[in-house]
């Protein structure tokens, strides 16, 4: 095959393992020789309707096998995948269109209120909807074998970040950043053909795609689609599936853990748990504990497609809170402003090198040039090494508060305030003081029934905090801002709640 990409695997595998299941969604099943034979006709398609390598195809819609389809399809034909957030509004998604210049777009029927017919002021010429018509047009499709050429180096993925400050930029992954990280998470997570993966995480979020299906495809397993994230849901999914392995972010966990068939539920079949977006909380930690399950934390981003460090069973419990190592064919660093290493125990910004590190931001050369000194790639995010090596992320440096010239990051007190049994969820956020400059806020969610007030919160975190870390203030809230990942908006918390007039007054 001349077809060194993404777009090859589906040939790859069935040759090799073509009456495997491949893809579960519903009552549908998928074997790899018909993931093989339907993506090489919709990439028949898609080439009859004028696209062609270097073409940007957009998909819009829910976990579902044709999205996979379709990024295997456009790496058949050597063109650029754009999968597109489905929780964005028609102006935002109409911006990503037209500044990914996708040429064609595949959506589900739910979104077709928003795409009906090709949407104006973009370049797209064709646009289907998955269904009757997305069905038809890939049984009249040719069958015969496509081998274009395509390298490693090519763009394989335009995936946008997620936007929670500014315009959203499109992060440009190669077929090699996504191959390199796919092999990263074999190495580290010790997958095996057997594996069955719930993917209730969006697949148009770089970990869902990235760190669940793509390496468990490549290795031969099975991917359990959802079109969305349901506690009960997962629940039955996993019990009637046998799932081994599963992805989410904590407050996904979170609401598995407050469901009310989770002490019941078999589970025996899980032997992975991983989670990422933020650390998970140490009282979440000690849930699953109870039910034999270890999570496996990892740390990543959009830009390293996205595994960066990952910490394994083994060290999980010693080094809990911890992000762990990098991965295997990852090179971390945390340093100082002037890029010198920090020492022990000291917090620097994160920054990354590897095969799996993008290779820039679409259309916007300066921002490139700005986010990468001397090939390493700078994340933005706080951290500090331990003596054994292990990073523990401390927070967003732009979210870290300074309060009379200390630092305060957020994630330390939100997870003290997550252990209080009337939290759900927290967010802690700087606001303007006469005195100090800016002192912490907590905006909380509190659990229905909940009785705490502001004072009772704030002091059960005396005597674990210096007083300067302990928020000065609490905002009860109904819920908190989050992105369709699950990843808190704390840009949103801060605009909403930063001068609320609500706020409870603490110590």
């Amino acid at each position: 095959m001349r077809n060194e990409g993404l777009g090859s695997w589906p040939a790859r595998r069935a040759r090799k393992t073509p009456h495997r299941t491949a893809l579960i969604h519903h009552d549908t099943t998928v074997t790899y020789a018909l993931l093989h034979e339907r993506t090489t006709r919709l990439a028949h398609a898609l080439r009859a309707r004028g696209l062609r390598r270097g073409d940007r195809i957009a998909y819009l819609g829910p976990n579902h096998p044709s999205y996979l389809e379709t990024l295997f399809a456009a790496g058949t034909l050597g063109a650029v995948f754009v999968p597109l957030n489905t929780r964005l509004a028609g102006p935002e998604i109409a911006y990503q269109l037209t500044d990914s210049g996708a040429k064609a777009l595949i959506h589900g029927p739910s979104h077709a209120g928003l795409v009906a017919g090709p949407p104006g002021g973009t370049d797209v010429r064709a646009c289907v909807e998955v269904g009757a018509e997305y069905e038809e047009m890939i049984a009249q499709a040719d069958g015969d074998p496509i081998d274009e050429a395509v390298t490693a180096d090519d763009t394989c993925v335009i995936m946008y970040t997620s936007g929670t400050t500014g315009r959203p930029k499109g992060a440009m992954l190669t077929h090699s950043n996504l191959i390199w990280n796919a092999v990263n998470v074999l190495v580290d997570h010790d997958l095996i053909a057997d594996e069955r993966a719930l993917v209730s995480a969006p697949l148009f979020h770089t970990a869902g795609l990235n760190m669940l299906t793509l390496p468990v495809l490549l290795k031969g397993g099975t991917c359990v689609l959802a079109e969305s994230f349901d506690p009960g849901e997962t629940l039955d999914l996993v019990e009637r599936h046998r799932v081994t392995f599963m992805f989410g972010v904590p407050t996904m966990f979170d609401q598995v853990a407050r469901h009310p068939r989770f002490t019941e539920a078999d589970l025996s079949s899980l032997r992975m748990l991983t989670c990422g977006g933020s650390p998970v909380p140490t009282p979440l930690i000690g849930t699953y504990q109870k039910r034999g399950l270890t999570f496996l934390q990892g740390y990543g981003m959009t830009e390293a497609a996205p595994g960066t460090l990952f910490l394994d069973a083994e060290h999980a419990l010693a080094k809990a809170g911890s992000a762990g190592v990098p991965h295997f064919f990852s090179d971390v660093r945390v340093v100082r402003p002037d890029l010198t290493p920090a020492d022990v125990g000291e917090t620097g910004e994160v920054v990354v090198r590897g095969p799996h590190v993008m290779a820039g931001y679409w259309g916007l050369p300066e921002e490139t040039a700005a986010v990468f000194a001397d090939g390493w790639f700078r994340s933005g995010d706080a951290a500090r090494v331990d003596e054994d090596g292990y990073v523990f992320i401390v927070d967003r440096i732009k979210d870290m508060i300074i309060s009379g010239g200390e630092n305060v990051y957020p994630a330390e007190v939100e997870d003290l305030l997550l252990a209080h049994p009337d939290v759900i969820e927290c967010a802690v956020i700087g606001v303007p003081d006469d005195k100090w400059g800016e002192v912490p806020r907590a905006v909380v969610v509190l659990r229905e029934g909940a009785t705490s007030d502001a004072d009772e919160l704030l002091a059960s975190l005396a005597g674990h905090l210096a007083r300067y870390k302990i928020p000065k203030s609490v905002v009860i809230a109904d819920e908190l801002p989050r992105t369709a990942s699950g990843k808190l908006l704390k840009s949103r918390v801060r605009s909403r709640y930063a001068n609320d007039s609500q706020s409870r007054n603490g110590i």
